[in-house]
């Protein structure tokens, strides 16, 4: 993590704002509406992304779909859970806008502003005290008799499991051309250090810090338990071979999926392209997992 400070002789670190957030929620609406009043108090030129406007009383500011804040802001803000800031990332990461999370949500692993201190953060940040770091982004395909038929990206993970079916399923797992084994289970969950405290870390896998260049791969209730979470390098490529008759379901960040047959590949490697977080001054990734996990009381001073 790279902490960034500006000279204080500029009025804002980022000129051009879009607000991002969850659609049909009024708490969303209320907060969007000050954190707008805010930005234009401060100079910075306010876009709302279109489907959030449809929720949203946003007369007077820019109504833009994502492809328009990509290409001219400066920073995006996303106000809800870390659902919507996985949603956004995705949208957004051709562009590399970075992203502040602004928690509506309960847990908020990655949206680390309070909505009570939103507008103090915030501001600090538009002064130029603030923290950012790169986080990595996953790039899955499903290949049917050679040919890509799915393709997308991921900021948590990529889930192959059983769908609807009521039974186990089974496939070849290949890393780098090499046979790992063949899995027996309910799927198999293949996730970055992001989104090794969703739901890989549910299922038993590592907790992985951010800098890790690694991809945790966590099977879902095994058959055999001799198949236990491993953590492979991000620069393998992960093959997942569906094995006849077992048809399954291919799940990105919980929010996107493809139904694969039998025969298909899902193929997973680790996207070229990253997502900047931004935080506020004091922000630590191991102080949010002792409050989201709830791992003790306050360290006490030696």
């Amino acid at each position: 993590m790279r902490e960034i400070w500006f000279n204080s002789g500029m009025s804002n670190a980022f000129g051009t704002i879009a607000l991002v957030g969850k659609y049909q929620s009024p708490e969303i609406t209320e907060a969007l509406l000050v954190l707008a009043e805010y930005l234009g108090g401060r100079g910075c030129k306010v876009l709302v992304e279109q489907g959030t406007a449809g929720a949203s009383e946003t007369a007077g500011f820019s109504v833009v779909p994502y492809d328009t804040i990509g290409g001219q802001a400066d920073l995006a803000i996303v106000l809800g859970g870390d659902g919507t800031l996985l949603h956004t990332a995705r949208r957004l990461a051709a562009f590399d806008v970075p992203l502040v999370g602004v928690n509506q949500g309960r847990l908020g692993f990655m949206t680390d502003i309070s909505r009570k201190s939103m507008v103090q953060r915030i501001g600090e940040i538009l002064d130029g005290r603030f923290r950012s770091e790169k986080r990595s982004l996953l790039e899955a395909s499903v290949v049917r008799d050679g040919e890509p038929v799915f393709l997308t990206l991921a900021m948590n993970d990529v889930v192959v499991n059983k769908g609807e079916l009521g039974r186990m399923i089974e496939f070849a797992l290949l890393i780098d051309d090499e046979f790992i084994y063949n899995q027996r289970s309910d799927g198999i969950i293949i996730a970055t250090p992001t989104g090794s405290t969703a739901y890989a870390l549910s299922a038993g896998g590592p907790i992985l810090h951010p800098k890790v260049p690694g991809i945790a791969l966590v099977p879902l209730c095994p058959h055999a338990l001799s198949n236990r979470p491993i953590m492979i390098s991000d620069e393998s490529v992960i093959e997942v071979e569906l094995i006849a008759p077992h048809d399954a379901r291919v799940h990105c960040d919980g929010q996107m999926r493809f139904d694969t047959v039998a025969g298909d590949k899902v193929r997973v490697v680790r996207s070229p392209q990253q997502v900047t977080l931004v935080h506020p001054m004091g922000y630590s990734y191991f102080a949010m997992l002792r409050e989201k996990l709830r791992w003790s009381e306050a360290p006490r001073n030696h």
